[in-house]
């Protein structure tokens, strides 16, 4: 159980930290005027959004792993503790934050983006104050 907590912790480390990155990227897009350094930055945030995808599918599949040998079927489970539920509620958030950042993505691509730098200098605090949630949640299980 121990190796499979380290590597959850090392790939949701990883995912997060294309979810503090990308936005700031964007927060570049929408500063940005000339074409060259636009394409070099959606490059960045296509290759930058592509492999934090791929960081998330194995931070999420070692959580319910977890989940599963903590509270889960067989002689061993027990009742998830209400931290854990909020904290799980944080994780669909987050998971709808990473998605949110591919639409946006995809707005730039398209030449279509409305929001200001400052909007997306706003949007790139999220993640941290998830973040903060999550980590507290996890560690002093306040519920």
């Amino acid at each position: 159980m121990l190796w499979i907590k380290a590597l959850h912790i090392v790939f949701v480390i990883s995912w997060f930290a294309g979810l503090f990155y990308l936005p700031r990227i964007f927060v570049n897009l929408a500063m940005e005027t000339e074409t060259v350094a636009t394409e070099r930055l959606l490059l960045m945030a296509r290759k930058l959004y592509r492999f934090m995808s791929i960081l998330a599918l194995p931070a999420m599949v070692l959580g319910l792993v977890l989940l599963w040998m903590q509270y889960g079927g067989g002689e061993g489970g027990m009742k998830m503790p209400g931290w854990m539920h909020a904290k799980l509620t944080f994780v669909v958030l987050l998971l709808g934050y990473h998605h949110a950042c591919g639409a946006i993505l995809r707005k730039f691509e398209k030449g279509i983006n409305q929001r200001s730098h400052k909007w997306f200098r706003w949007f790139n605090e999220v993640p941290v104050v998830m973040l903060l949630a999550v980590v507290i949640l996890v560690v002093v299980k306040p519920f």
